[in-house]
């Protein structure tokens, strides 16, 4: 090993002044080896074998790998060995911290740097571009180069070109325009020479040429690679155990590169950070057995049946499960995952849901799951819940914290590293399905989400549950996850076919380029039996639908019902006389409201109304959602009477049963998800009640549903789900059936009066699709670098509330903090005053979002209440919780007037309005 130059040894990589009014600094040189090192163990100890493999395809053995590996965190900032760097401001401005490395760099053979300093303007300087310029200019490949270039998080656009860049900004790179030979530029040329042979030296490289290229795949996830190292290796401290402990601290002004030893730097850095044990999965032999071990109860033969045929494939990847509701999809699913991680070594999870509700009730199950996993191996387990209002989940809010945890017995813990774009990272993620959606949207730093789903296998509940537009992101994650042979398991009760096909030929595009396998039956493409397991086994399509018994029939008898809503009211009251639970679900708040309105006139004390939808506080909607589950779930006891009115909330998540339903129009999926929460449990029912019974409101008559119900849904699908729906249907043996016939276009033919819906359903479809891809990244491709991967129209990065908006084809609006105004000040909600006893975490749990009608021109319904809030609290600006946060403030009635609306909210109704 070569010694450095005194010339590499002054040159800054990081600068500062610390707590104690010190300079502090690292040596560009330190930098370099300490991301060296930190990207060395990541490779080794934190990427599981799953991405490991991956890394691997292509190379001899892991040698060449990890030098790879250890290269691209060396060389990542040599950018900055440049002049328009190393006479950069520090981020604080100070002039003397700055002037002293200045005359550091003097004194060891620079020149005229105080001039260039005054002359050249370095604001814009991107030093991440200027590392991919020096390395391509000197020999490298551009698909490890594009990895340098795009180290901040975004690779360079398509059209990039380096030797356009040094032609540019020669000067900036070299400190001469000239490209004359001459001592200036000589000595810039050979610094960086240097410092990118000692990076060869010290990772068994000969040249810049012997530097292997890298698939599309390979790529991205080390591009997320270093950057999780660059900002580990730039984390001067960590907390551990309550205390702030040094990580990769700067050093002082009177101390260099020789007098660090990096060796044990870096080893006490990684020791320091490391808080966590990592999953070790094992085989698991009697699934039944296993069962017991997890859930304490036997499995049906379906979940036996299903989970056996998981565990004898040989490379299962893409894995759908349809079954019906309440059959135990989460157990298959979660077996599967220990099943699939001992198969391929990767050793994470992403279980997804399509609300944060959904999402909230899963985190509780996989909780209990990974502490089962986490005491029997005596390891300490990272956790991460992922939606927009993770940090009110009191369960999640209870987990410890990986700092404080002190039993060496395992337990599920808080890792708080893994924080903001890092929380996908977390070895245990249950989040809504935009956090994999996302994965899909050229966003910056899209790579480390590569990164943490790569080492995850994939959980996506109700499948079917995407629309059109969100579909296509679906489908490009599924690629993705196909490239890196992460194992993905979908479950759905009413899966239409083409929709399962498609998923398993994006899989299989991504992971063999191709959409091409092999199917055991002929009529994979058309299959209808159910329950159903697809499995993905290597290129061989396996289907099982021969379980030993299957779920019992109840048939549902269906009555079509056109009525208003006080007689609706009226009809509840007298089936109910004699007791019984009625289900109301219906397609908008208002109709929710208003018909909650009329039962509190009409029906008798003792039966109990209860509301429940969308437009309720987060607090007030999470009781609402408990005292449903104590009144209606599985073992309660159960009251008299009780009229229970709601939205789609009620369709997915909560395990309640209703004695009757009674529900809008929607397509046939969506009413059979409805009806699965009917007569759900082994019960007594009244005698009014005991056949099951559903009602369909809101067709006035055929192919006329009502344009509040037909804006919602499209028409196509309305008339063909009143077409299919008979006065009686099976559940669960008619599920699939239905759905096909709905969803198949081959049917249209049958329903009479739909070629008008048929082309607007298509139209739509069509402009939906075509919209969903303005944001999208493109497909993996073996050829391609990572230049233009996030190239976008306008140019633009989109933030994270921006960003989870793309991926839902949905109305812009607002969330405010609603608050409420009297004579004594400010109140929440539930009459507590907003002062200093009222901790600001609490306040930001008042989150409700308008409806689109309030918000119509939302940039100035924004200023507006920007406005506003900044004068009744300009406090918010230094808060943490509060900062950025809108108020919307109700008078003493919990009343207001918004943008010609009079808004009103109530903890029983939630938030209504009506127009002036």
């Amino acid at each position: 090993m070569t010694n450095l130059s005194n010339t590499i040894l002054s040159l800054w990589g990081k600068k500062n002044i610390n707590e104690d009014s010190e300079e502090v600094w690292l040596p560009l040189i330190a930098h370099l080896i300490d991301t060296k090192n930190v990207i060395g163990w990541l490779y080794n100890h934190w990427l599981n074998d799953g991405q490991r493999r991956i890394l691997s395809q292509g190379f001899e053995n892991s040698n060449e790998v990890q030098n790879l590996v250890e290269f691209i965190g060396y060389i990542h900032d040599i950018g900055k060995a440049t002049p328009a760097f190393q006479i950069k401001q520090s981020f604080i401005h100070n002039e003397d911290l700055d002037q002293d490395l200045l005359e550091r760099l003097l004194q060891n053979g620079f020149d005229n740097l105080e001039e260039l300093k005054a002359n050249m303007d370095t604001r814009h300087w991107l030093h991440a571009l200027a590392g991919e310029v020096i390395l391509e200019n000197s020999g490298l490949n551009e698909s490890i180069g594009a990895i340098v270039g795009g180290h901040h998080g975004k690779p360079q656009n398509k059209y990039f070109d380096y030797e356009d860049q040094l032609m540019d900004d020669t000067s900036k790179y070299y400190q001469s325009d000239s490209w004359a030979e001459n001592p200036t530029r000589e000595k810039w040329e050979n610094v960086q020479k240097e410092i990118i042979n000692y990076g060869l030296d010290l990772c068994n490289f000969k040249n810049l040429e012997d530097i292997p290229t890298v698939t599309d795949s390979q790529a991205v996830i080390l591009e997320g690679l270093v950057i999780m190292a660059d900002w580990l290796a730039s984390s001067e401290y960590t907390i551990k155990d309550g205390k702030r402990v040094s990580m990769f601290p700067l050093i002082s002004m009177d101390k260099g590169f020789n007098d660090i030893d990096m060796t044990s730097r870096y080893q006490q850095g990684i020791l320091n950070w490391l808080k966590t044990d990592s999953w070790t999965p094992q085989l698991i032999v009697d699934t039944k057995e296993q069962y017991q071990k997890r859930w304490n109860f036997d499995p049906r033969q379906v979940q036996e049946q299903m989970s056996q045929a998981i565990g004898d494939s040989v490379d299962p990847s893409m894995i759908i499960v349809e079954a019906p509701m309440g059959i135990g999809k989460t157990e298959i699913a979660l077996t599967a995952v220990e099943q699939l991680a001992a198969k391929t070594g990767i050793n994470g999870l992403f279980f997804g849901l399509p609300t944060q509700a959904t999402a909230n009730a899963m985190f509780d199950r996989v909780d209990n799951w990974l502490g089962n996993i986490a005491k029997e191996q005596s390891e300490n387990l990272s956790i991460k819940l992922m939606h927009g209002k993770a940090q009110f989940n009191q369960k999640y809010h209870n987990i410890p914290d990986a700092d404080d945890i002190e039993t060496d017995e395992g337990a599920v813990v808080v890792n708080q590293w893994f924080n903001g774009k890092k929380s996908i990272l977390t070895d245990f993620v249950i989040g809504t399905i935009d956090q994999l959606l996302l994965m899909g949207l050229k966003q910056k730093h899209l790579a480390l989400r590569h990164l943490g789903l790569s080492g995850k296998i994939v959980v996506i509940d109700e499948v079917h549950a995407y629309d059109v537009y969100m579909s296509s992101y679906l489908e490009k994650a599924i690629e993705w996850l196909g490239a890196y042979h992460v194992p993905v398991v979908a479950l759905s009760a009413t899966l239409p076919v083409d929709k399962r096909n498609e998923l398993l030929t994006a899989y299989c595009r991504g992971k063999y380029g191709s959409e091409k396998f092999k199917a055991q039956n002929t009529n994979w493409q058309t299959c209808q039996a159910y329950p159903l397991l697809s499995i993905l086994d290597g290129k061989v399509l396996k289907q099982k639908s021969d379980f030993s018994t299957k779920a019992d029939d109840t048939t549902v008898k269906v009555t079509r019902l056109s009525i208003e809503n006080y007689d609706l009211i009226e009809k509840i009251n007298d089936q109910i006389e004699d007791g019984g639970v009625a289900g109301v679900i219906v397609n908008t708040v208002k109709r929710a409201q208003e018909l909650a309105k009329i039962a509190e006139k009409e029906c008798s004390e003792d039966t109990q109304i209860l509301v429940l939808h969308s437009a309720f506080l987060a607090n007030d909607r999470s009781n609402l959602e408990s005292k449903l589950e104590k009144s209606i779930g599985n073992h309660q006891k159960r009251p008299k009477k009780m009229i229970v009115i709601g939205t789609q909330v009620l369709e997915q998540s909560l395990d309640i049963d209703f004695d009757v339903m009674y529900t809008d129009i929607a397509p046939i999926d969506l009413i059979l998800q409805r009806a699965g929460r009917l007569h759900r449990h082994q019960i007594k029912r009244p005698d009014k009640l005991i056949e099951p019974q559903l009602f369909i409101m809101g067709i006035n008559s055929y192919g006329d549903y009502g344009d509040a119900n037909q804006t919602i849904y499209e028409k196509y699908l309305l008339i063909k789900t009143d077409h299919f729906l008979k006065d009686k249907i099976k559940l669960p043996s008619d599920i699939s059936n239905l759905v096909q016939k709905v969803y198949s276009a081959d049917t249209d033919s049958e329903v009479q009066d739909l070629q008008e819906a048929e082309v607007k359903f298509g139209i739509d479809q069509k402009k939906a699709k075509q919209k969903s891809k303005g944001y999208q990244i493109r497909a993996p491709r073996v050829e391609k670098t990572l230049h233009g991967w996030l190239d976008n129209d306008s140019d633009t990065d989109l933030n994270d509330v921006k960003a989870e908006a793309a991926v839902r084809d949905t109305n812009e609006t607002i969330e405010v903090l609603l608050l409420k105004k009297d004579a004594d000040g400010f109140f929440l909600m539930d009459g507590r005053k907003v002062d200093e006893e009222v901790p600001d975490s609490v306040v930001a749990q008042q989150l409700i979002r308008l409806p689109h009608a309030l918000t119509m021109d939302i940039n100035q319904s924004i200023r507006n209440l920007e406005q506003d809030t900044i004068s009744n609290f300009p406090e918010w600006q230094n808060s943490s919780w509060l900062k950025g946060s809108v108020a919307l403030i109700l008078d003493a009635n919990n009343e207001t007037e918004f943008n010609g609306y009079k808004i009103k909210y109530s903890s029983d109704l939630g938030l209504s309005y009506e127009k002036e």
